[in-house]
């Protein structure tokens, strides 16, 4: 490669086209491969979410109806129903908001991205000064 002092205006330009056109196609791949890391991490948490929430009902629906009956055998039938009703839909509850909180605390920002391109410009600016 020749001297900088020895190329042309034209061809300093040139080449910072062809840099600059490179890096761009870099950082949106690196953007692209960023958020779908970010998204598979997503679906895991809702995955998890949704079949805690089919076991959870499955599981539900059959201890409710053990717990009423035999909790009607010393209380009355709604009241057996009640407790029950309410100790199943707390643990749901529980669950559900695990499910939740894991899920607000994924970050999605592209935060490599957004640094990498912080250094490409202050590389573009040494470059143009």
């Amino acid at each position: 490669m020749q001297n900088t002092k020895e190329r042309s205006l034209g061809e300093l330009f040139s080449e910072l086209s062809r840099e600059t056109s490179t890096l761009v196609r870099q950082e949106v791949h690196l953007a692209k491969v960023e958020m779908s890391e970010k998204a598979s991490e997503i679906g895991k948490h809702v995955s998890t979410l949704v079949i805690g929430g089919a076991i959870a009902y499955a599981g539900l629906l059959a201890i409710l109806a053990a717990a009423i009956i035999a909790l009607a055998e010393i209380l009355p039938d709604w009241a057996a129903a009640l407790v029950v009703g309410l100790v199943a839909a707390g643990l749901g509850y529980f669950m559900l908001q695990q499910a939740m909180s894991a899920l607000k605390n994924v970050d999605m920002k592209p935060r490599e991205t957004i640094e990498s391109l912080k250094e490409d410009k202050e590389w573009i600016q040494e470059q143009t000064s």
